[in-house]
């Protein structure tokens, strides 16, 4: 019957007149699946259209993020990475073969001062990604390109875990954490010895020079998160009631805690403590980790506003959070990473245990948290 019935449509077109009806309508019914998906997505639409009407940009496809890359071809960034440059241009280099990358350090404070000064007049810039530096972190929110990052990555456009992304601005991907360890030469403190909490430092044993501490503290600043203002500013006082000796560089500390000069530092980063520790052929720098685990912000990146190449860039922020992006960091600064990316460095060691973060929900605050601390050590200078 079937047959039949499709002979009495046919039956007055010839094989060509048929051919050219059936198979455009073939060819359509293929592809509009991906066309459909691509195109009419209403969630999608939505969330593009409540992102333009706030003046963000917001792409529906990661395709047409890959085109209009393509195009470009470009991509110039300043970066905070401290030996994973090389390799990281060359992975990004592989996966986009068609943009041609330079990464150069964003520089110490002064460079970052000149460069928000620059943005400030609106001097013309040849740089597609910045680096805010967390000390002057709002400085940079307003020379930050509106792209709804966060929307595209809720809505998996973008491939970033939305715990790096600045739910405030919504355009800025903190790359890069950094936790706080206690650093100690287990030939000169035995491991029952060691702190095990953060107040076994105000212990009668340990005053008299008999550790070191930063006077640049950040490291610190997590901890009025995770047990409160009150709690810190009197943990300050006591740190400076046990007349410690009051030390600036972390990597010069780890290096003389593992040669023996030192025995114990109350705070340090983790990495920079793994970093010395790598090269240490005895072994005797052990990178202590004590909970709360102080969790903050170090490497944030964002497009800057009037980006040359701002499709490069949104691709190059999202390999840096990707997990090839955050292995190259762990392996090569090392062990700067994120902990919202699972199997990352950083996510392994806090898994399961109790942090006190610094987010970017509160990073405004880390100023004011820097000074409350070091008028609380009483404004030292380091002794050495």
């Amino acid at each position: 019957m079937r047959i039949l019935f499709l002979n009495k449509i046919l039956g007055s077109f010839t094989l060509l007149q048929v051919a050219l009806i059936v198979l455009p309508t073939v060819h359509v019914v293929a592809a509009s699946p991906i066309a459909f998906a691509q195109t009419v997505n209403p969630a999608l639409v939505d969330a593009k259209k409540q992102a333009e009407s706030k003046g963000f940009v917001f792409y529906t496809s990661r395709d047409e993020i890959i085109a209009k890359a393509r195009q470009e071809g470009r991509l110039r960034a300043l970066v905070q990475f401290e030996g994973s440059s090389s390799q990281i241009t060359k992975a990004f280099n592989k996966k986009y073969p068609f943009i041609n990358v330079h990464l150069e350090d964003s520089g110490g404070p002064e460079a970052h001062h000149r460069f928000i000064r620059e943005l400030q007049v609106g001097a013309k810039t040849e740089w597609d990604v910045l680096n805010p530096a967390i000390e002057i972190y709002l400085d940079y929110v307003p020379h930050v390109k509106k792209i709804d990052i966060l929307g595209m990555a809720e809505r998996r456009v973008l491939q970033i875990p939305t715990k790096m992304i600045d739910p405030s601005s919504r355009n800025i991907v903190i790359s890069a954490q950094a936790i706080g360890v206690v650093a100690y030469n287990k030939e000169r403190i035995s491991e029952e010895r060691a702190p095990n909490t953060w107040e076994d430092f105000l212990k009668p044993e340990l005053k008299g020079r008999k550790f070191l501490v930063d006077i640049r503290p950040h490291g610190l600043t997590p901890l009025a998160v995770g047990l409160g203002e009150e709690w810190l500013v009197k943990y300050a006082q006591g740190l400076r009631q046990q007349e410690p000796i009051w030390f600036r560089s972390q990597t010069t500390a780890m290096t003389g805690i593992a040669a023996g000069e030192f025995a114990l530092h109350q705070l340090t980063n983790y990495h920079s403590c793994m970093r010395v520790r790598k090269k240490d052929p005895q072994k005797v720098l052990v990178c202590k980790v004590i909970e709360p685990i102080p969790v903050r912000p170090l490497i944030a990146q964002a497009v800057v506003n009037n980006a040359p190449h701002p499709n490069s860039a949104l691709l190059f922020l999202e390999f840096l959070a990707s997990p090839e992006g955050q292995r190259i960091m762990d392996e090569n600064e090392p062990h700067r990473s994120s902990m919202y990316v699972p199997g990352s460095e950083l996510e392994k060691i806090v898994r399961g245990r109790k942090v006190a973060v610094v987010d970017t929900e509160n990073i405004h605050l880390v100023s004011k948290w820097m000074k409350m601390i070091v008028e609380a050590f009483g404004f030292p200078r380091a002794d050495r």
